[in-house]
């Protein structure tokens, strides 16, 4: 599946989802909204899916960002008033350790959409 049409049906599912209930809650509340919308779309996914991390070949831990779909793109999502740039650098980071061509840091807090970090 295209990149364009798999960040296509993520953003809209996070719309639903905002459009349905607005902001105000915790992260996870959004989490587990939108796993229910993504096994809707029929989008291969997991959710909080492990990847080792290495440095210099030696692993030293592992990170896992919120979502992962078809593959390709990573989804982590914030429910806070304003994004940091930590927010944005962890973010890049799970990009990078997963070696995905896109991610998306979808704030719940206050919709905010950043793709192709």
């Amino acid at each position: 599946m295209e990149l364009e049409k798999i960040t296509y049906e993520i953003i809209g599912c996070c719309m639903k989802i905002h459009n349905t209930l607005g902001n105000g809650f915790q992260e996870v509340i959004y989490q587990r909204c939108l796993n229910i919308e993504l096994k809707r779309t029929g989008l291969k996914f997991g959710r909080e899916v492990s990847q080792n991390i290495f440095y210099e070949g030696i692993h030293v831990g592992t990170r896992r960002a919120d979502f992962t779909v078809e593959d390709q793109v990573i989804v982590e999502l914030k429910a806070v008033i304003n994004l940091e740039n930590v927010h944005l650098v962890q973010a890049k980071n799970y990009v990078v350790a997963y070696n995905f061509p896109v991610g998306l840091l979808i704030n719940f807090g206050r919709l905010f959409i950043l793709t192709n970090l």
